[in-house]
């Protein structure tokens, strides 16, 4: 499925995408009705679980996801969006159909109901989505050993780097400082997966706490 812009700018704000998303993902049949559980934004990208019900109240039977106790199923789905001219748009895929993008948080993902093919695109996309928060948010100080070699700019690479940051105006920006060099450098999220700690700030022993616990001995 292609773009859908809206021309009539109804979505400018979080809170109009976030309602216009809840409505994509509400419907009322002759006899199912789906509707919202959860959605979260990472970036431009939605991500939604919504809940598949019979309105009799017998179970949904369905090829791809086990039916819940309720006789219920929820699924993932993704949307992406991007404003275009200040128009809002969107491209919606459901995670069976094996969606590229997948940071969806752990709590969307606990939500969806089983699989019934542990091969398939969706199983692809939740453990994606597992691994991408897998990754660890390190502090300033932490001394980090990358599971791969990270190429620069300069053809040289790092691979043991120390969490800090630098300042731009008012903001501190995270930034790596590098083994060897003593240089700094950008890392994203992505190049940190598989990274091992080697030596944590929160367990490094501070001189002042050193000395103030020294003196109550």
């Amino acid at each position: 499925m292609g773009w859908l812009f809206y021309t009539d700018r109804r979505v400018q704000t979080y809170a109009d995408e976030k309602a216009e998303i809840a409505r994509l993902c509400t419907s009322h049949g002759d006899t199912r009705k789906t509707e919202l559980v959860k959605a979260c934004k990472v970036g431009s990208t939605w991500y939604a679980a919504a809940k598949v019900t019979n309105l009799d109240g017998t179970p949904v039977e369905d090829t791809t996801y086990v039916t819940d106790a309720d006789g219920s199923f929820t699924f993932g789905a993704v949307f992406l969006t991007r404003y275009d001219d200040g128009c809002w748009g969107y491209k919606d895929m459901e995670e069976s159909a094996g969606p590229n993008e997948s940071r969806a948080p752990l709590g969307l993902i606990e939500l969806l109901s089983d699989l019934k093919d542990p091969d398939s695109y969706a199983q692809d996309w939740r453990q994606r989505c597992r691994n991408w928060a897998a990754i660890p948010d390190y502090e300033e100080g932490d001394k980090i050993r990358l599971a791969t070699p990270v190429t620069l700019t300069d053809g040289s690479t790092c691979q043991i780097v120390t969490a800090t940051y630098y300042k731009r105006g008012r903001q501190k920006r995270r930034c790596y400082r590098i083994e060897e060099t003593g240089g700094l450098v950008r890392l994203s999220k992505a190049s940190l997966a598989g990274s091992e700690l080697l030596s944590s700030a929160k367990g490094a022993a501070s001189p002042v706490l050193a000395e103030f616990l020294a003196g109550r001995n």
